[in-house]
């Protein structure tokens, strides 16, 4: 009975044998389409133009589309132009009109190449998944255009007749934009990002206000995410240490343009409490200048130090509540001896680097002032108040998790924490003790419990994801913000990695892990990031079947890398590494944008990957069987149809 009632639901969507046998043919034949593309993208730290250009590039496979459809027709020049125009149509088409004096020529010349290339990067998929990516208000011209058969003479006439009279009817531009925009969708099947979409970089808000306009994007989320999600969540030392990052690198307008979130009570306090202290420690990084909120590099300073202050006191209060977290070795501030200016670590004494403290009171440290308290709770309310940041945090959530298995791919972004003896490393807390899979199960219930229940464990936990010795996306033994700022001796400052990244380059590891998590190591993959890959080093790990593709798109990590990030893409035919150059913006020197890519295959497939070897085609496979049972019901008698009078 529970299953006739299932076939009864499920025959409201199908009525009729008709409309099943439809369905099922429909979809049978989807099966033996080649697999979309899938892109993976990596620590992406608000490094907005450089990702959008990937993006809308396809990391250069479009430009290599194009390059086999018109290498021997058109000139390099003329390429490189057609490229930039499908990345960024709107701007290139007012310069066009702006330097053009034959601009209706080139708009039927170029609306023929891009319907090619259209047709080429479309090709993989069906008729109605095309449709339902184009622009509603051009839809009927572009279907006509891209399924025109241009063998047939009358075919090639119509088909020339329809772009001259859309040119001359001054409807070209918009046209344009609409195939740019379907030949980005269609390059790219499927999006995954392995975490750190936030922190150093510029503007993460345009990183999401893109990702958003995408069909199918997952995220696996990274300890700079974990940070703004616990703050969302209301995590008040999460929420400082978004906001340390941020003034430290100078990122204001990602705060204040971007979300709007009001810094004005931190200005004035820093102003006020640090009004004769250069603040040299607390100098910002300027990677990126600010367009629309710039801030003197001294008041930065001294908002930087303010910041720091209030996040160690919040720390501390925060390690005492929950000692099963064993960070009592994080607890600093009540260690300086501040009569000497000197602290205390091990049993050995340092001279401190900086020893204005005007807000910190040597009998009880952690505590903060009335002050200090108003600026947190209305820095926290300005924060949480943001309707756009909240939207993206919603987006976050809903499209993300602590990791992801897809299509034989093991997907997260720090570690999975292990022993120096390479066993899965044990999680103890009050709820019970977790490791390997069920550490990632157990604690992706926490931080979602943390934002829709406000759950005060849960909300304090996601400050311990973020710098805690057995956290998958820190995966380091301790995190020395403290001795970075105030003490010179540099082998305080070390931050050992867990064990796991001595061990994942050996091939057993690696597939220890995917056992784990249910994979056959044989056909199977980790994709993973956070640690950059320094210059030099090989990002394929354990004989092929792990990729650490954290290449240094941030600028702040450039000169380790050497490089300026990678792509890992994952099509019918083969798996490619992209490799990327420092992103050139179109400026007076630079009428294009560039970024120089150089792709390898890592891997080839034994034979063309079609949908039904997919995820999608398992899902596919089970709707079939479902619909060939409803199909059964009806023929049967047991269902009856719902025919139209």
């Amino acid at each position: 009975m529970k299953d006739l009632q299932y076939y009864k639901l499920l025959s409201e969507q199908y009525p009729t044998i008709e409309s099943v046998s439809s369905k099922i043919v429909s979809m049978t034949a989807t099966l033996c389409l080649p697999k979309g593309t899938e892109y993976f993208f990596s620590d992406l730290h608000g490094e907005h133009e450089a990702f959008i250009h990937l993006l809308r590039s396809g990391s250069g496979v479009i430009r290599e589309k194009i390059e086999t459809l018109f290498s021997h027709s058109i000139l390099e020049s003329d390429r490189a132009e057609l490229a930039a125009l499908i990345c960024y149509p709107k701007p290139m088409l007012v310069n066009k009109r702006n330097s053009c004096p034959r601009f209706k020529e080139w708009s039927e010349l170029t609306i023929g190449r891009l319907v090619l290339v259209c047709r080429d990067v479309s090709a993989k998929y069906t008729r109605s998944r095309v449709h339902k990516a184009m622009n509603s208000n051009y839809a009927y011209i572009m279907d006509e255009l891209l399924q025109t058969d241009d063998t047939d003479p009358d075919k090639r006439r119509y088909f020339r007749a329809l772009i001259a009279s859309i040119v001359k009817s001054d409807s070209s531009d918009p046209l344009i934009i609409a195939f740019c925009h379907l030949i980005q969708q269609m390059t790219v099947d499927h999006l995954h990002i392995i975490g750190d979409i936030f922190d150093r970089g510029p503007r993460a808000d345009k990183i999401i206000n893109e990702l958003m306009k995408y069909h199918d994007v997952d995220i696996q989320w990274g300890n700079h995410d974990i940070n703004w999600m616990g703050a969302m969540s209301g995590n008040r030392v999460c929420l400082f240490n978004v906001l340390k990052i941020a003034i430290s690198y100078n990122s204001f307008d990602v705060l204040e343009d971007g979300y709007g979130v009001n810094l004005r009570p931190l200005s004035m306090f820093a102003a006020e409490t640090y009004q004769n202290d250069p603040c040299e420690r607390f100098q910002p990084h300027v990677l990126d200048e600010n367009k629309y909120d710039p801030v003197d590099p001294q008041l930065a300073a001294k908002m930087h130090k303010a910041v720091a202050i209030i996040l160690f006191k919040l720390e501390g209060q925060l390690i005492k509540r929950h000692p099963e977290y064993h960070m009592s070795g994080r607890l600093l501030l009540d260690k300086v001896n501040f009569e000497k200016d000197t602290i205390t670590l091990d049993g050995k004494e340092y001279q401190m680097l900086d020893t204005n403290f005007p807000t910190v009171d040597p009998a009880d440290p952690y505590k903060l002032t009335e002050a200090e308290e108003a600026l947190v709770e209305n820095t926290l309310a300005s924060f949480r108040h943001s309707a756009k940041l909240r939207r993206h945090i919603d987006y976050i959530y809903t499209h993300g998790g602590m990791y992801k298995v897809s299509n034989n791919n093991l997907l997260y972004h720090g570690c999975i924490p292990m022993t120096e003896s390479g066993k899965f490393d044990k999680l103890v807390l009050p709820s019970g003790a977790y490791s390997g899979k069920a550490l990632l199960d157990y604690l992706d219930s926490c931080v979602r419990k943390a934002y829709y229940t406000g759950d005060e464990n849960s909300v304090d936990l996601m400050w311990y994801l973020w710098c805690g010795a057995k956290s998958p996306v820190f995966g380091k033994d301790r995190m020395t913000t403290f001795e970075r700022c105030f003490i010179a001796d540099k082998t305080l400052q070390s931050e050992p990695m867990n064990p796991y990244y001595h061990n994942y380059d050996d091939p057993k590891q690696s597939e220890k892990i995917m056992r784990e998590f249910g994979l056959d190591p044989a056909k199977s993959h980790i994709v993973n990031g956070h640690v950059p890959v320094k210059n030099g080093e090989n990002p394929v790990k354990a004989g092929g079947r792990l990729f650490v593709i954290d290449g240094g798109i941030s600028k702040a990590y450039q000169s380790k890398t050497g490089i300026a990030g990678y792509t890992l893409i994952y099509n019918s035919h083969d798996i490619e590494l992209a490799e990327h150059m420092p992103f050139k913006p179109a400026d007076e020197t630079h009428p294009l944008a560039e970024m120089h890519s150089t792709v390898h295959i890592v891997e080839r497939m034994p034979r063309r990957m079609t949908v039904a070897d997919t995820d999608a085609g398992e899902t596919y496979r089970e709707k079939i069987e479902d619909l060939e049972k409803l199909l059964e019901l009806y023929r049967d008698g047991i269902l009856g149809e719902k025919l139209e009078d």
